[in-house]
């Protein structure tokens, strides 16, 4: 398949790839000549990324934005540039880990809260039999040295950060030249999910984009703002530019 043109919303350029066109960026990306590193966009960070323009720079400077949850998806679609496929972090982390694998990248695993990284890394290490991983880190530190020294300690190439959104970007667009590590993948809470300490939502769910509404079950008081309020403002916002039908690229 050809590469689709990427897709701008709310004035972040999203890339529309399959997995294996993904899995291959990453790869060009991490054997080129300077650090990169790639950011997972959903409505959520699109929103932050409205509402703070400087944000919206972090995400922009980012060497690869890929569309994560059904919200773009739809609004994609919408837009009538449709994306081949939702590049989640749950999803596209085990594929590039598995190419990590097979080339013998050594990984970090950086954030979460206490062992939950540690865990994480014994799920993938049995999931995956040959990763290497060259070291973990919890997110709960004083300063950015002391993570940064972590991984250049661990001689690390290929860094995930789960920090959340706006830190884990922040953090890698900041700090990712001292590291030492050729590529960087913003994974958001992936380090939870793998583990179970966040659960899953059912497979059905998921198939049908209800993932939001799982997660809104499971924490309420902390997720009822990202998405009763989050979710319409974010298409509202996405598709006040809609190109319309018949944008380029698209399929009639």
């Amino acid at each position: 398949m050809q590469k689709l043109p990427p897709i701008e919303i709310m004035g972040v350029p999203l890339a529309r790839l399959t997995p294996a066109q993904a899995i291959e960026t990453a790869t060009d990306l991490f054997e080129g000549p300077d650090p990169a590193w790639i950011a997972h966009t959903n409505a959520h960070t699109l929103n932050l990324a409205y509402t703070d323009p400087a944000y919206g720079d972090t995400l922009r400077r980012a060497d690869l934005v890929l569309n994560d949850g059904k919200g773009v998806m739809l609004a994609a679609r919408l837009k009538r540039q449709p994306f081949p496929a939702d590049l989640n972090g749950n999803f596209f982390s085990p594929l590039l880990l598995e190419t990590a694998r097979d080339r013998g990248w050594r990984v970090f695993f950086l954030g979460a809260g206490p062992g939950v990284a540690d865990h994480a890394a014994a799920v993938m290490t049995q999931r995956l039999p040959g990763l290497q991983i060259a070291g973990t880190r919890d997110g709960y530190f004083s300063s950015d040295e002391e993570a940064i020294a972590a991984v250049k300690a661990a001689n690390a190439e290929l860094l995930f950060v789960g920090m959340g959104n706006p830190l884990q970007e922040r953090w890698i667009d900041r700090c990712l030249p001292t590291t030492g590590a050729r590529l960087a993948v913003g994974v958001g809470a992936f380090y939870d999910f793998i583990t179970g300490t966040v659960p899953r939502a059912p497979a059905w769910m998921n198939r049908i984009g209800l993932e939001w509404l799982h997660r809104l079950a499971l924490e309420p008081k902390r997720m009822w703002r990202r998405y009763i309020l989050g979710n319409p403002a974010f298409l509202w916002r996405a598709l006040r530019s809609s190109p319309g039908p018949g944008a380029r690229g698209e399929t009639p």
